[in-house]
């Protein structure tokens, strides 16, 4: 038995996903359920150091508290979970967590975010030796104007007429021609969907790949993303298997994927995984978001 399947530790099916909760409206930090990485790392031939490194991005935008003097205050919040950080946390239960803040009584919205920056780091970094950090900023409403709206940047491969069979990953379709000088671009597609690895409800997204390598065969890309329209898992499962069907059957020698997933319980997740090291993408939502 593996550590990520030692029975001490959280699997999906014991989270609240698919089951009714009550809401606790009072602060309560044991309601986030932290979920490991490396089950599903397995699964994609993950079992020493990910070739890559990255975050996932999440935007909260249903958090609300108290000040002392009761009055109800509400902000967005950006999270950057590092995706070396060896669990994720289960969404409805970050949805529970966040609710709990709801009748809570804070100083103000400093104690708020460190709150926020604790509890979500001891549970991404629950049962490991290291204890990394987190990224957490909050927007206040003087803030909300300035967040805009952009699409993902790249050429879209949703312009291609292509014929399409395969709904659960199929990674054989990709093909790259090393016969072809390298080339250095950028694909976009808003046609990745999959399915919540619990409750089987639908996640849809918009997906960005960034590559450097030999050109990948852009249809047969395009008719690959399509494949996971009836995929049950995790959001940010699902980014790192493309990005690992991509890397080892495409064999480029730079890769980024970056997917922004619209918003469910008033969060959204978006992925980001490159096999070199930079900035994480700017948090801009899209449209469908």
């Amino acid at each position: 038995m593996t550590e990520s399947q030692h029975p001490s530790q959280h699997q999906p099916e014991q989270s609240q996903l698919g089951k009714t909760s009550a809401y606790a409206d009072q602060y309560d930090p044991s309601l986030l359920f932290p979920l490991p990485r490396q089950t599903k790392r397995d699964e994609i031939g993950i079992s020493a150091a990910p070739p890559f490194l990255g975050a996932d991005l999440w935007t909260a935008y249903e958090l609300s508290w108290l000040n002392p003097r009761g009055k109800p205050q509400v902000a967005i919040a950006q999270v950057t979970v590092p995706c070396e950080s060896p669990n994720i946390i289960e969404s409805k239960s970050f949805k529970l967590y966040l609710n709990s803040f709801n009748n809570s009584r804070f100083d103000d919205g400093q104690q708020v975010l460190e709150r926020l920056k604790a509890d979500l780091a001891e549970a991404i970094w629950r049962g490991s030796e290291r204890r990394g950090s987190i990224g957490v900023k909050l927007l206040t409403p003087a803030q909300f104007e300035q967040e805009k709206i952009r699409e993902l940047d790249g050429l879209s491969l949703d312009r291609l007429d292509v014929e399409c069979t395969h709904y659960q990953p199929a990674p054989e379709l990709l093909r790259a021609d090393a016969t072809q000088p390298p080339v250095t671009e950028t694909l976009v597609s808003d046609l990745l969907k999959s399915n919540c690895l619990v409750t089987g409800q639908p996640d849809w997204a918009s997906v960005r790949i960034s590559y450097t390598g030999a050109p990948i065969d852009q249809e047969r890309l395009l008719q690959y993303l399509v494949s996971f329209r009836n995929h049950n898992e995790f959001h940010e499962q699902c980014v790192e298997r493309i990005f690992m069907d991509l890397w080892t059957r495409c064999k480029p020698v730079k890769l980024s994927v970056y997917a922004r997933y619209t918003r469910r319980g008033g969060l959204d997740i978006n992925p980001w995984r490159s096999s070199q090291p930079q900035q994480p993408p700017a948090n801009v939502r899209t449209a469908r978001q």
